[in-house]
């Protein structure tokens, strides 16, 4: 550091260091419960919290009876009334809701206890008529099915409550059930078959807090902090210099208030000039080090602006001719804060940008009968443009920053990354237009899921194509990973099919441009309940193996034509990793693979399964570190399917013949059978 810039620091700490000391004495005056209730009230997940909440380190007089939290480190809080103990998910002060969630139905659906929902109705009220979810234990199967009922699974640990059933609405038979449980949930995620309940459940359902809520809001106007007389048990409005029944005075909120503006704006104007002397110096001795070094090698510009370079900078239909790492991991993208910014970023990404009324031509006005599917974030309709050109446009929900910004991270992949196992991105609409639009290539042969377990699986895939497909997808995935994204959302309704069934990986909106000089990314867990890396919802680490993990549910899928999530398996098996992972240990392959891939009989396909499920096995560990990465995976399946080709070739097939030429997971040991890996363990 240079001596100037050196005295330079030196002499701001010391002013700091006197505004800091001037500060401590306006406020050691002030009143004891003022400023303890002034202080954050971080709660396990849930920050920033105020008046009615308390426990923890926050004292019960800075907030109500009924109230109080059970905090847990890095954990959802959970608060208790009328007896029963709920999972505090969130707070909204301005409007006096909360979220939560039962917590003896949290990890499961047959608790030991089976009562109904009961609320404080003096400090909480529904704040609009909530959804229910009606659960019936050990009733007759038919009549409950009569009634529309669902059945989920046995509760043995409830004796003779030998079935759960479920429906949404609150509702109560009239006969034959041991018990029945109404529980409140979120209207919007009302469930149907097939429905993930314990992750309805997680949702919970909202509550408007009752606490003198007007008496808060004139009490914090004034300048004061809401709070509880302990001993008459009453709202109390603590002020700066003591305590009075309900509001602050002028003088006193005024005089002491304005101590506290002066000292804070003064630290912070200090601050605020100490920071901007010292970027202002590091810009300069960074920029000349850039253009000097720019000068050395030759080189033009950069793009301090975006930190993305325009479209004339593409040069091949695999990627950047210019490595994309050295734009992709310069920063995480951020969402835009309007229509402006969106379209400005479109523009310097260099895609065509379609007008409102031919996609709403092209698509027959968003006609129901064009629809295609939904995606996370919009519905995805088929279209054909004037041109003749058959599209596939994808229509945002609603127009908030956030889905702009997963609209705007789908445009900055796709338009910067080519690769013939990626969708193709046409262009978007305009901030003009009435909604935001964008425009891919249309891909006419369904999803991987539709061809498994959806609409067109009376075409059984052969095992050779399913093959093809994890190849594929394999590469897609290694080649976003080699390029700093994750894809965040893998799952077999994001893998499009042509009608050669070659893959194409859609749907970016949840990806993530990965610094290349980091480990992870925390950042709250998104994604589709079944293909979540459990380390991810644990630690709020995003890696690049969270996009392993998901891929080798996919990899079980197109083994077994089940479905990633099923209430209607054995509590253990809903998720059909456990499934996997279980029956793939215990060598019982007959209960996972699909009985129509042949195979019992054909010798060659039975070896090739119980390879590729092995991959799956390594895929779908519970640690990260576990797991190999995308281009191991990748070299493994073409090495199965390289053997594969060699094997059919032969007229005579010996299933026998060693596996030491296949090269499963190159760099790394081949995949271990489940045998093999308990021996290991037994051995540690």
């Amino acid at each position: 550091m240079k001596p100037q810039l050196s005295r330079s620091l030196s002499s701001i700490t010391l002013i700091f260091f006197i505004l800091i000391t001037s500060l401590l004495k306006f406020t050691s005056s002030y009143d004891e419960h003022f400023l303890n209730c002034s202080r954050p009230f971080n709660c396990g997940r849930i920050g920033n919290l105020k008046y009615p909440f308390w426990g923890e380190n926050r004292a019960p007089y800075c907030g109500l009876p009924g109230f109080e939290l059970d905090c847990l480190d890095n954990d959802v809080p959970t608060i208790t009334f009328s007896s029963q103990k709920y999972r505090f998910l969130a707070a909204d002060a301005q409007a006096h809701k909360l979220t939560v969630a039962r917590d003896e139905f949290w990890d499961d659906i047959c608790p030991s206890s089976l009562v109904n929902t009961s609320i404080n109705n003096s400090l909480f009220e529904y704040p609009f008529n909530p959804g229910y979810l009606t659960l019936c234990y050990g009733c007759p199967v038919q009549y409950m099915i009569s009634l529309g009922f669902l059945e989920h699974t046995d509760c043995s640990s409830n004796g003779s409550l030998t079935n759960v059933f479920f429906r949404t609405g609150m509702f109560t038979p009239n006969t034959g059930c041991k018990s029945v449980v109404n529980i409140p949930i979120l209207k919007t995620i009302a469930p149907e078959k097939r429905v993930d309940i314990l992750g309805v459940l997680h949702e919970g359902f909202e509550l408007q807090w009752k606490a003198n809520n007007d008496q808060c809001k004139t009490c914090v106007e004034s300048g004061g902090q809401c709070g509880n007389d302990l001993h008459e048990n009453k709202f109390t409005c603590f002020c700066p210099d003591q305590p009075y029944a309900s509001k602050c005075p002028t003088s006193s909120g005024n005089s002491s208030t304005k101590k506290i503006v002066i000292g804070v704006s003064v630290v912070g104007g200090t601050l605020l000039v100490a920071a901007l002397l010292c970027c202002s110096i590091f810009a300069v001795r960074r920029r000349k080090q850039s253009l000097a070094q720019a000068q050395s090698k030759g080189l033009g510009p950069s793009y301090p602006s975006t930190g993305l370079p325009s479209s004339n900078e593409f040069r091949s239909s695999q990627g950047y001719t210019t490595s994309p790492s050295t734009y992709l991991s310069q920063s995480l993208p951020s969402y835009p804060s309007s229509k402006s910014d969106f379209e400005n970023s479109a523009d310097v990404l260099g895609v065509k940008i379609f007008s409102y009324n031919e996609l709403e031509e092209a698509t027959q006005q968003f006609h129901e009968s064009q629809e295609l599917g939904d995606g996370g974030f919009g519905t995805v309709y088929y279209g054909k443009l004037n041109d003749g050109q058959l599209v596939a446009v994808k229509r945002l929900y609603e127009n908030s920053c956030r889905h702009m910004g997963q609209f705007l991270n789908e445009i900055n992949i796709l338009a910067r990354l080519r690769h013939k196992n990626l969708v193709t991105l046409y262009g978007c609409t305009s901030r003009k237009s009435r909604e935001l639009l964008l425009v891919y290539e249309y891909i006419p042969n369904g999803t991987v899921a539709d061809h498994l377990h959806g609409k067109l699986r009376s075409n059984v895939l052969p095992w050779f194509t399913r093959l093809n497909i994890a190849v594929e997808t394999a590469e897609a995935l290694s080649f976003l990973h080699e390029n700093d994204v994750i894809h965040r959302d893998v799952k077999t309704t994001n893998i499009l099919l042509e009608n050669s069934f070659r893959v194409k990986v859609a749907d970016f909106g949840l990806s993530r441009l990965f610094p290349n000089n980091v480990t992870h990314v925390s950042t709250a867990p998104q994604g589709t309940p079944g293909y979540v890396d459990p380390e991810y919802y644990q630690c709020y680490q995003l890696t690049e193996k969270s996009d392993v993990y998901s891929f080798g549910v996919v990899l079980a899928e197109l083994l077994s034509s089940k479905v990633a999530v099923d209430i209607t398996r054995h509590r253990h098996d809903i998720n059909l990793a456990n499934m996997a992972v279980d029956r793939i240990q215990k060598h019982a392959f007959d209960e996972l693979i699909d009985p129509e891939l042949g195979f019992e009989k054909d010798c060659l396909a039975q070896k090739m399964v119980k390879l590729v499920a092995e991959v799956a096995f390594q895929c779908l560990q519970q640690e990260k570190d576990a797991r190999p990465s995308m281009k191991e995976v990748l070299e493994s399946l073409k090495g199965i399917k390289r053997e594969m080709e060699n094997t059919q070739k032969q007229v005579v097939v010996d299933i026998h013949e060693s596996d030491d030429d296949i090269g499963l997971l190159k760099n790394v040991p081949p995949p271990l059978s489940p045998e093999t890996e308990v021996s290991n363990k037994s051995i540690r």
